[in-house]
């Protein structure tokens, strides 16, 4: 069998809700999604989409890394926001962690 490697984050809801922050399985690692939340669960950037986009990587390139991995084997990436205005400033971020790696990427809007 496989080694499964779980990481957490230290989050208050990945014991609550059964999930790690990310799990590495052989060669590969899955990176659950991602916020800028604090130990509290509250945001600690409200109302700042760039600063919530660039903590929530730094939380899962942290979580990579914990896991063995290095930023340049992400072959994928997705961002979520609400506000439409908000979507230049997020692509900005991944522009600035994966432009020369150039992973497949999503942006998608949602309701709130």
């Amino acid at each position: 069998m496989t080694e499964r490697r779980l990481v957490s984050s230290g989050g208050p809801y990945e014991a609550r809700y059964g999930y790690s922050r990310a799990i590495a399985v052989g060669d590969s690692c899955w990176v659950a999604g991602t916020t800028d939340a604090g130990p509290d669960g509250r945001s600690r950037h409200p109302d700042d989409a760039q600063a919530q986009a660039r903590a929530a990587y730094a939380i899962a390139i942290g979580a990579l890394e914990e896991a063995g991995f290095a930023i340049d084997e992400v072959v994928r990436t997705r961002m979520y926001i609400v506000n439409a205005d908000d979507a230049t400033l997020v692509a900005a971020v991944n522009g600035e962690l994966f432009g020369t790696i150039r992973p497949a990427s999503t942006l998608v809007r949602v309701r709130a």
